[in-house]
This record gives structure tokens, sequence and C-alpha cells, in this order.
């Protein structure tokens, strides 16, 4: 009889060890729900080169060092 409730025990620690190291591991990005008028996208890696763009710069993956270029003229830099 205490077999079996010792070994539900160890299931239960090990549960709960394994989800607070999974909790203290999770990185969670939120993005803003606003979309600017982007007309194209330029990134360092790409050079002068114009890419596609999404509504903001967390929408748009890998695009830290960027520069969201908007339809009035003037420039949104990702950080």
């Amino acid at each position: 009889m205490a077999c079996p409730r010792l070994s539900l025990v160890i299931l239960l620690l090990c549960g709960v060890l394994f989800s607070g190291e999974m909790a203290t591991n999770a990185k969670v990005v939120a993005c803003p729900l606003y979309c600017l008028q982007v007309e194209y996208m330029t990134c360092p890696s790409s050079g002068e080169e114009h890419l596609s763009a999404h509504c903001n710069c967390c929408l748009t993956s890998g695009s830290q060092g960027c520069t969201l270029h908007l339809s009035d003229g003037s420039h949104f830099n990702c950080s």
C-alpha cells in the first residue's frame, strides 16, 4: 500500500519541478494590436533592398534593427 503512494508522491513532485522549470524558461511577447501604414521595410542584412512588411515591428519576424518606411514619408525603427 505504501509503494503506490510513494510512487504517486514522487510523480507529483517531478511534475511540479518540471512545470516550474518550464515557466522560468518561457518568454512571452505580446504584439500590439495596431497597424501602421507601411509601404516597405529595409534591414541591415539586406542592404537597401525594399522588403515587404507587415503592420508593425512585432508582427514582422526578425525585424530587429530594421526600418519600416511609412506611406506618409516618415519611418519607424524596430529595436
